[in-house]
């Protein structure tokens, strides 16, 4: 057997750099910088934890101060896109309320319009009809009263012949009775008795002469008699006026 080389008794160590396994030689270190913790959702105070994950950069941790720094401009940063948003969610609001005031004006000032109107057309309606009634009282009026006016011959020769005892019996003194029965549900009256106070309105005097039977200003005679509907006279009684 050959003879045996001296093993160098440092050949039987790791052969491991100095240097390699960490900073104090216990292996790799990572650090995670990530500002929000990605299981909580917070910002972090500090400039970072130490965590699996994540290696540190060729240039080595920062320095405390401007790791600090760095934190209060990122947290300022932060505060002032908050503030932002909440302001343009307050002037977005306020817009909102702003519109749904002015919507509900005009709808109010729509509706009074309109009420308006209808009560405008309620009133007109409301005329419209009772001109309508009135005005067919009337036509129905002076239609009985022309219809009328065109019988009073006819009722002046019936008194006449009442007068001269034509019509005290017979039928033709029962259809004289029917006919001013038909006329009085019309309306119609006949007026102009003696004894009655003169008066111009209704009365027509035909000639004044003295009598024993009335006073003077009273009617005496009845030539004619008169005849009106309501408070419309269609013809003047003509009498004689005692003195």
């Amino acid at each position: 057997m050959g003879a045996q080389t001296p093993q160098d008794p440092h050949e039987s160590e790791d052969p491991r750099e100095p240097g390699r396994d960490g900073e104090n030689g216990e292996g790799p270190v990572f650090r995670d910088n990530r500002r929000i913790d990605p299981v909580t959702g917070e910002v972090r105070g500090g400039s970072g934890s130490e965590a699996p994950g994540s290696v540190d950069g060729p240039a080595g941790p920062p320095a405390a101060g401007d790791a600090a720094e760095g934190t209060d401009r990122d947290v300022v940063a932060e505060a002032e896109a908050i503030l932002d948003g909440a302001g343009a969610e307050g002037i977005s609001t306020a817009d909102a309320d702003r519109e749904a005031a002015e919507a509900v004006s005009d709808g109010d000032r729509l509706a009074a319009e309109r009420l308006a109107d209808l009560q405008r057309l309620q009133a007109e309606f409301v005329n419209y009809r009772r001109r309508v009634d009135r005005d067919r009282d009337v036509a129905r009026t002076n239609a009985v009263i022309s219809v009328l006016t065109a019988l009073l011959p006819v009722l002046d020769d019936l008194d006449a012949a009442r007068r001269h005892g034509d019509l005290a019996e017979g039928p033709f003194a029962a259809i004289a009775a029917k006919l001013d029965t038909v006329l009085t549900q019309q309306g119609l009256e006949r007026y102009g008795e003696v004894g009655t106070v003169f008066d111009p309105a209704i009365h027509e005097a035909l000639l004044q002469q003295p009598s024993d039977e009335v006073d003077p200003g009273h009617v005496s005679h009845v030539l004619r008699s008169g005849y009106r509907v309501g408070d419309r006279v269609l013809r003047a009684a003509q009498v004689g006026v005692a003195s």
